[in-house]
C-alpha cells in the first residue's frame, strides 16, 4: 500500500463522512455497490449527501427474501438512488428448470452458483461501467477476512476501493439510522454466502 494510502487510513479510519468526501474528489466515475442487507441504508445515504447521482449497483441475484424486494423499493424512492441492476445472464426460474434449487454450500456446484448469480454480474458492472472509486459497506466485525481489510485500499487494475464504515459496530449503525429516519430490514438472505461470518469470494477476488 502507498504512503498516501497508509495516511488516509490513518486520519480518516474513524471518520466516514470525510473519507467519503474524500474519496468523491479522486475520481469521475464513482459507484456504490448494495445488497440492501440489514443497515445498508447507511452507506446509501452516506454517498448520496455528497453526490446524490452516484450510480448505485445492484448485483440482484433473484434469490432475495420478499422484505429484501421491498425494502430495496422503500430505500430507492426516499433516497430517490440512481439504482443500476446488474442480475444474472439466466432467471432464477431458467437456473431452476435446468439444475433444481440452489446448491448449499457443501455443494460442489456452490462456486458455480456463486459466480454465476454475484460475481460475473459484479464483473459485467466494472466492465460496463468503468468506476475509478467503488464505495462498499464493508465492516470488520462481518467476517473474519473483512477484520484484517484497509478502509481504503486500490485492486490491482487501479480501481480505489473504499469502506467508510469498516470500523463501525452494528450500534454505530443503528444510531446513525435514527438520526436521520432511515428504514431497516433484517429479513435479509444471501443465497452465496448462506452463512452469516462466511464470505462469497466477491471481496476476496475483487
Amino acid at each position: 500500500m502507498s504512503s498516501e494510502l497508509e495516511a488516509i487510513n490513518r486520519d480518516f479510519a474513524n471518520n466516514p463522512k470525510g473519507l467519503v468526501e474524500w474519496a468523491m474528489a479522486q475520481g469521475a466515475r464513482p459507484i456504490c455497490t448494495t445488497n440492501f442487507r440489514p443497515f445498508e441504508a447507511v452507506i446509501l445515504h452516506m454517498v448520496t449527501q455528497v453526490r446524490p447521482d452516484i450510480p448505485i449497483v445492484w448485483m440482484d441475484s433473484g434469490y432475495n427474501t420478499e422484505a429484501t424486494y421491498q425494502f430495496a423499493d422503500e430505500v430507492i424512492k426516499q433516497l430517490n438512488l440512481n439504482l443500476v441492476s446488474f442480475i444474472p445472464q439466466r432467471t432464477r426460474a431458467h437456473r431452476e428448470a435446468l439444475e433444481g434449487p440452489m446448491p448449499g454450500i457443501d455443494d460442489p456446484r456452490h462456486a458455480a452458483f456463486t459466480q454465476e448469480v454475484k460475481i460475473e454480474p459484479f464483473e459485467r458492472a466494472l466492465r460496463e461501467m468503468q468506476p475509478d472509486v467503488w464505495f462498499t459497506a464493508l465492516r470488520a466485525e462481518d467476517t473474519p477476512e473483512r477484520a484484517k481489510m484497509q478502509p481504503v485500499s486500490r485492486n490491482s487494475d487501479g480501481l480505489l476501493k473504499v469502506a467508510p464504515l469498516l470500523q463501525w459496530s452494528a450500534k454505530d449503525m443503528y444510531q446513525y439510522l435514527q438520526a436521520h429516519n432511515l428504514p431497516n430490514n433484517f429479513d435479509y438472505f444471501d443465497p452465496t454466502k448462506v452463512e452469516e461470518k462466511r464470505e462469497c469470494g466477491l471481496h476476496l477476488q475483487h
